[in-house]
């Protein structure tokens, strides 16, 4: 009976074994062998310089760190590993010949953090390319001939940090990468350089937050050169950013075929770069940003009292917020002054200045001074147009009549005694005239009653009216009119 109970036992061992290698197939555990062509160290797989035009089957699981760079690859299909790699976070695939890259291809590996696809002939990056690499952190795409990049190429990818794209055709700048908050929020380095870039969106990117432009590199680009861009790059250079500092002598612009250092542009003469103040009036509400190189830094504001701004103080008009910004409810003009802020972080420390200038009127009130000038303005105006039209259109008066009424005797008064400096509107009269000088002829009429012409009486006590008779006679004045002729003796005024 014993060897039958020995015999039951072996076979209950080998079937424990049994399961045992069943459990650990199933788990996923280690079952296939380093492959021929590459040297395997623990998770590492090295398969560097093997001159392999395709990837190697059946990898193993386990697999972390992959490296395939310096072989003949052309193209990665989907179907490029057909066992899911969850372990993997590295994958290098650069000095390849890959010019096709699926868009389904980095499914099995999910996890990737680290893709290097450098010196390749990739030429386009086509939309959601990389969509499936939600934790990529690092993506290498620098020399290669890429001249077109997909506005949705690299969505979805939250937590890329650094981005190359270096030593390509690329002659759009793809603003939508920076944009703070837009599809990589997380992304500290963009470089751009050594590219075809001609035009660049200034405005948009001086609006960029400082740990934006800190990692963004712009160097060896035809840039077309203006003012606007040695502002930008001055400013740059002020703030100590490292995409300029790092690089100074290698960036440059083009202007009439010739290139010049952006920072030696003395032929657009271009003013030089001063820090703008900031700017409120009174009672404004106001938020200034310690704008520092680094994200995460902790923030710390004195007032140019050298007093610490507190955060969220009660009844306090100046407060620091959970951001680290400075924030003011109501401007004051006692607020004007430098502000400092020190932000200490795991790598440096910063301090940053900024003024504050406060101008003593409300926003409100200059605009009520604008409105009461432009209404005074107007009705100078009105006025103006108003006396023109007076003066030029209204009826005419004696010299304007085309047609000359018969006198009236009772008009003729001879006791009328009046002066007029109209002068003589014959238009035969004044063939004589010096142009040069303006000479006004009055007539007087005598004062005694009943009296003639040169002071002889006159029966009748009437003037006769003398008949037109030629180019130098002289004739009677409209008795209606407002000037009227009382003497033959001419004063010269």
């Amino acid at each position: 009976m014993q060897p039958q109970g020995d015999l039951r036992g072996l076979w209950l061992l080998l079937l424990s074994l049994f399961l045992l290698l069943f459990e650990v197939a199933r788990a996923g555990r280690p079952v296939v062998s380093c492959p021929a062509s590459c040297l395997c160290a623990s998770n590492i797989l090295s398969c560097s310089k093997q001159q392999l035009p395709n990837v190697p089957h059946s990898l193993p699981s386990y697999t972390a760190l992959l490296d395939l760079s310096h072989n003949n690859l052309s193209r990665l299909r989907a179907e490029w590993t057909p066992t899911r790699l969850t372990h993997l976070h590295s994958l290098l695939l650069s000095h390849n010949h890959l010019n096709f890259i699926s868009s389904e291809a980095f499914s099995p590996v999910p996890n990737l953090r680290y893709l290097d696809l450098s010196s390749n002939q990739l030429r386009t990056l086509d939309e959601f390319l990389f969509s499936e690499l939600q934790v990529l952190e690092v993506l290498l795409l620098y020399n290669n001939h890429i001249m077109a990049v997909d506005r949705c190429a690299f969505d979805d990818m939250t937590q890329l940090q650094k981005l190359y794209l270096s030593q390509n055709q690329i002659s759009r700048f793809p603003l939508e990468l920076v944009k703070e908050g837009a599809k990589l929020p997380k992304l500290t380095l963009l470089d751009l350089s050594s590219n075809k870039l001609k035009n660049l969106p200034l405005p948009d990117l001086q609006k960029l937050p400082a740990w934006i432009k800190n990692g963004l590199y712009l160097h060896n680009n035809p840039l077309h050169c203006d003012c606007e861009l040695y502002q930008l790059f001055s400013h740059w250079q002020y703030r100590q950013l490292s995409s300029v500092m790092d690089f100074q002598e290698d960036l440059y612009c083009m202007s009439s075929k010739k290139l010049h250092n952006v920072f030696n542009l003395s032929f657009l003469n271009c003013s030089e770069y001063k820090e703008r103040a900031w700017e409120a009036h009174l009672g404004d509400s106001l938020t200034i940003k310690c704008d520092t190189k680094q994200q995460g830094m902790t923030k710390v504001w004195v007032t140019p009292s050298n007093e610490r701004v507190l955060e969220e103080v009660a009844n306090s008009t100046v407060t620091v917020s959970k951001d680290g910004s400075l924030h003011f409810q109501q401007v004051q003009i006692e607020h004007g002054g430098v502000y400092t802020c020190y932000a200490m972080g795991e790598a440096f420390n910063e301090t940053l200045s900024v003024e504050l200038k406060v101008y003593n009127f409300t926003l409100h009130g200059h605009h009520d001074t604008l409105n009461t000038a432009y209404t005074t303005l107007v009705g100078c105006i009105l006025s103006v147009v108003l006396v023109l039209i007076y003066l030029y259109l209204t009826p005419c008066r004696c010299w304007c009549r085309g047609v000359e009424k018969p006198s009236s005797h009772q008009a003729d008064s001879l006791s009328s005694s009046m002066l007029s400096t109209t002068p003589n509107h014959d238009p035969m009269a004044g063939g004589d005239k010096d142009d040069g000088f303006d000479r006004r002829v009055a007539f007087l009429e005598p004062a005694g009653p009943a009296q003639g012409q040169n002071g002889k009486l006159k029966p009748g006590n009437t003037l006769p009216v003398p008949e037109a008779t030629g180019k130098g006679q002289r004739r009677m004045s409209d008795p209606e009119s407002v000037s009227s002729v009382f003497s033959d003796t001419p004063i010269v005024v």
